[in-house]
């Protein structure tokens, strides 16, 4: 999120800390009325594609495709180039027209896979309805299949799921952990796909839950998404090892160690995966794409991004190819209005700005969010009067206040060495709960980026 950005302004500060499930936290107003009624619909085909070979988090994939090839939709264009790293699909039947450095969201040049899309293809996915036999698959199976599907972590992270699923020997996952709470305001992908294909997202479950051995699964949602909860309920049998679990609105109830705390009122110590404790936790939207791999054979292609903002003209929950130009999909909603200032990819407290519009959508865009002036413009900034509201709205029980503090004085390594800087994971708590307006969030960003670019240098 840009220095620029004011969780202040988007948000008007009231009620701040709620009681129940973790302690701490916040609680912004959810602004998810633009889209949480709104049907999820296909964005048509463009002209163009943009696939960067690093939208995962690890090492970016491998192409195998060169310029002038003919690709069909879904077929393979990148290969993993290590166990931490996963393959790339066409989105789209058409053409490559480019292997080369293209721009990303964040500015910077990555390298890419272009393709040209064939206006004359149906574009239907060519193996749908072939589904793949997941039953008599072992554990390496599974995980080498899953890692060829392209899957990675759907709520924002894009962390290869088959990295998730390589528990070691020594380690048992009793429970699978679904998170459905979608804390972020504004965003409402989740939800829709939870409301309009339950289903899916259940038969995802008992795929993975199958395959880690696990005895049961949860699905945590938050209170203020009933017809989700409904839904599943609906379609969830006896035979069904699944709970669905209504939790507390508090932000950010969505994070790893906040939902365990909430549903198994269990800690996950500091430097801790869950795995270490016996649970394993995927997004409602990996678990959807898990099913739609294993019942027809599709990879990832495609996601669900929710539009919307006080700077988007027509609102929408849009089944998106993954490549398409993020100013395609603006336009396909009525383009920008004239007073918008910003667009961000994600949500509003831990989304990041979009530095050009012709970058694509990306396996972990999970929202394309546009504000205002009103919203976006930084009110002063005053100096803390320590009045501890970081510390009370800190989910992981750091001291924001005393980080930031470091974090303007360049003392990164006392970040690290004595509070731990690395556990932070940027939800922007601290920002929103600032009566000082003290961008937080942001000095904390600047010295974990300084202190992994000093680790990957040595």
């Amino acid at each position: 999120m840009s220095n620029s950005f004011s969780l202040g302004r988007l948000f008007s500060i009231g009620n701040l800390f709620i009681k129940g499930g973790f302690s701490h936290g916040v609680h912004p107003p959810h602004h998810k009325e633009q889209t949480e009624d709104l049907p999820i619909q296909r964005v048509p085909f463009m002209k163009r594609y943009v696939m960067p070979l690093g939208q995962h988090i690890g090492i970016p994939a491998e192409a195998i495709v060169k310029v002038g090839d003919r690709v069909q939709r879904g077929e393979l264009i990148a290969k993993p180039k290590g166990f931490i790293s996963t393959a790339l699909h066409s989105p789209v039947t058409g053409t490559i027209s480019d292997v080369g450095m293209h721009r990303y969201v964040d500015g910077s040049f990555r390298m890419a896979i272009e393709i040209e899309a064939d206006p004359y293809a149906t574009q239907q996915f060519p193996h749908a309805q072939s589904s793949i036999d997941v039953g008599d698959m072992d554990v390496g199976q599974f995980i080498e299949s899953v890692q060829m599907s392209g899957i990675v972590g759907m709520g924002g992270a894009a962390f290869p799921s088959h990295v998730k699923y390589s528990i070691p020997e020594e380690q048992e996952i009793t429970d699978l952990l679904v998170n459905g709470a979608e804390c972020e305001p504004y965003l409402t992908n989740d939800h829709r796909l939870m409301v309009e294909r339950p289903e899916a997202v259940l038969l995802g479950c008992e795929i993975l839950r199958h395959q880690l051995s696990a005895k049961r699964v949860a699905i945590g949602v938050e209170k203020n998404k009933p017809e989700s909860i409904s839904q599943l309920k609906k379609y969830l049998t006896d035979d069904m090892a699944i709970d669905i679990v209504p939790l507390e609105v508090k932000y950010p109830q969505g994070a790893e160690k906040m939902l365990i705390k909430s549903i198994y009122d269990k800690e996950l110590p500091a430097g801790k995966l869950p795995r270490d404790i016996g649970i394993a936790v995927n997004n409602v939207g990996t678990i959807v794409a898990l099913a739609d791999y294993f019942e027809h054979g599709m990879p990832l292609i495609e996601r669900i991004v929710t539009l919307a903002g006080p700077g988007v003209h027509e609102p929408a929950n849009l089944i998106v190819p993954i490549g398409t130009p993020i100013r395609d999909v603006l336009d396909f909603a009525g383009g920008l209005k004239d007073e918008t200032r910003e667009v961000i990819s994600g949500g509003p407290m831990m989304g990041s700005p979009i530095a050009d519009l012709d970058a694509p959508i990306l396996k972990g865009t999970s929202g394309i969010l546009a504000f205002t002036e009103k919203e976006t413009s930084r009110p002063s900034e005053y100096p803390c009067i320590r009045c501890a509201r970081c510390l009370e709205a800190c989910p992981y029980f750091l001291n924001p206040s005393r980080l930031a503090l470091l974090g303007k004085a360049r003392l990164f390594d006392d970040m690290q060495e004595k509070y731990n800087v690395m556990d932070c994971v940027e939800c922007g708590a601290c920002t929103y709960a600032c009566p000082s307006n003290i961008p937080i969030v942001q000095h904390i960003r600047t010295a974990k980026d300084n202190l992994r670019n000093r680790k990957t240098s040595q």
